[in-house]
């Protein structure tokens, strides 16, 4: 499905936006379909917001699939959501070729079961030269891990910039930080999802389940974004000390 949400002046900025995918459990559950039912929903609308989000602006899509905490769930649960992972990563690759996206993955790899760490890094081979957006997935992905090893491989390095650490944290030089951060479902946490990027980022938090979440609940949290970022003069990945009295 492609958006037919126009592109507006301000999208030019080609903006990194977070989407924390909440809900797919309880969207089953209320219609009474089986939890792994909810997750392949999810992954439909994994489809949708890729397809829609370059349109509206939006250069880099960071989307948390797995937290490290997820290993908690029911065993069958897990393999469930690891046999979704191995199944995208088998079948997605050509259209986010085809489509110009690049994807990588962020989060451990070690704990994953055998074959996916190699399949994904062949996905990331394959979608290299995408420039139309880049993908990021975190699987098995915690912030303060993140920091914690950044912290650990800096050790003895001598004096650090802001920019040098971040560089440790994503494992890319110069990612853009997060400048939208959402949440569906209607939780309100951010649940150890880029916390070093995301210092600055705005928060949308809406009932939708993300099964349900379509290209126009991304523009109507775009929509938000933007109007904030005129009525305070451009609150994106700024200083403390630049931050209005609100």
């Amino acid at each position: 499905m492609q958006s037919n949400v126009a592109l507006k002046p301000e999208a030019a900025i080609r903006l990194h936006v977070g989407i924390i995918m909440d809900g797919n459990g309880r969207w089953a559950t209320r219609r009474g379909l089986s939890r792994l039912r909810g997750h392949e929903a999810g992954v439909e609308a994994i489809r949708r917001i890729v397809e829609a989000a370059p349109d509206q602006g939006v250069g880099t899509l960071t989307l948390y699939a797995f937290s490290s905490d997820n290993w908690r769930r029911p065993k069958a649960e897990v393999a469930a959501l690891m046999g979704l992972l191995r199944f995208y990563l088998a079948n997605e690759i050509a259209a986010l070729v085809r489509n110009g996206v690049r994807l990588t993955v962020i989060g451990r790899r070690d704990r994953l079961p055998d074959g996916i760490a190699a399949a994904i890094t062949r996905a990331e081979a394959e979608t290299a030269g995408g420039t139309t957006l880049h993908l990021r997935i975190a699987i098995d992905y915690s912030a303060r891990d993140a920091i914690l090893n950044a912290a650990a491989r800096a050790a003895g390095a001598g004096e650090l910039s802001r920019e040098t650490f971040a560089d440790l944290i994503t494992g890319e030089a110069g990612l853009r930080d997060v400048d939208l951060i959402i949440r569906t479902s209607g939780e309100k946490r951010l649940s150890d999802f880029l916390l070093w990027e995301g210092a600055y980022a705005e928060l949308h938090f809406t009932e939708r389940m993300w099964p349900e979440f379509d290209a126009d609940d991304l523009a109507d949290a775009l929509g938000s974004f933007h109007r904030r970022e005129r009525r305070f003069g451009g609150l994106t990945a700024i200083a403390p000390a630049e931050v209005p009295n609100l």
